[in-house]
């Protein structure tokens, strides 16, 4: 059996371990610690590993450093021109003093929340409906300013607000969906008749073109008739026909003028010796034959 001194040290020393394991605190990542001496503020832990004295120092929670965001429920807003609507926004802080978020205010969420709700009632004040509606970066820009001043002795920083949704009453939305399908019909109307215009702008370009092209192609034909008819002229002239020939052509032509629905016929003089060609190339022939 242990003696009573074999007790006594196992004992402290176990004592001693749970202490010294009741005195360690891990502090994460992004967050921070308060610790407290006798009732009064000592110190913050940050990340790592501390050591505090049991019984004698007291820790807070430990606080979040990261970015965080409050969705705070909808509240009635009046308007310049006494129009109630319904705003809800949204906040996205940072806690950057553990001691003063922790001492600086009751419950500070809820601080932002009412301080949000009366500074949007102030802004939203001295606008009318249509600048609401229309300004809505401008106010969130104010709104962020405002809140950052206020919340910095709270050891906050307000990074940005939003203005999630803005519903006015029943009888302005259906007024204003009623101007926006209005506007809508009125979008496509323009784009159907500007479709329509290219079209028929298409359609008479084409038209265009294909006149201009058979115009050209009439006009080719015609050229190239013109300096056939020119090289033919030409080779008979150097040719030097005698006048058997000129005459035999002429009778040919005569031919064709006779072929025509024509009833009266004008026949130039030089046509009527044809008969004495005639004559001539039939004496002509008999001789060849004799030979």
């Amino acid at each position: 059996m242990l003696d009573t001194s074999t007790i006594v040290i196992i004992v402290v020393a176990v004592v001693l371990l749970v202490l010294l394991i009741a005195s360690l605190r891990i502090v994460r990542q992004a967050t921070a610690v308060v610790v407290e001496r006798l009732g009064k503020f000592n110190r913050v832990l940050e990340t790592g590993i501390h050591l505090i004295i049991p019984f004698i120092e007291r820790v807070y929670p430990p606080i979040s450093l990261k970015e965080r965001v409050a969705d705070f429920a909808p509240q009635p807003v009046i308007t310049k021109d006494n129009v109630t609507m319904q705003i809800d926004t949204v906040v996205y802080f940072s806690v950057t003093d553990p001691k003063l978020f922790s001492y600086g205010v009751d419950n500070p969420i809820r601080a932002i929340e009412n301080l949000t709700a009366t500074t949007l009632r102030n802004l939203v004040g001295e606008l009318e409906l249509d600048e609401t509606l229309t300004s809505r970066d401008t106010v969130n820009s104010k709104m962020r300013a405002i809140l950052d001043e206020a919340t910095d002795p709270w050891g906050i920083k307000i990074n940005r607000v939003e203005l999630k949704n803005i519903l006015p009453p029943k009888d302005i939305q259906d007024a204003m969906e009623k101007q926006m399908r209005a506007e809508r019909e009125r979008r496509e109307a323009i784009l159907k008749a500007e479709g329509e215009k290219r079209s028929n702008i298409l359609v008479a370009e084409g038209e265009k073109e294909a006149l201009i092209l058979r115009a050209e192609a009439r006009k080719q034909a015609a050229i190239a008739e013109a300096e056939g008819t020119a090289t033919a002229i030409k080779m008979i002239n150097e040719a030097n026909p005698n006048a058997a020939y000129l005459t035999l052509r002429g009778y040919e032509a005569l031919k064709v003028v006779a072929d025509g629905k024509s009833t009266k016929l004008i026949i130039p003089s030089e046509i009527q010796n044809v008969a004495g060609l005639l004559a001539s190339l039939k004496e002509v022939v008999k001789e060849d034959q004799k030979d």
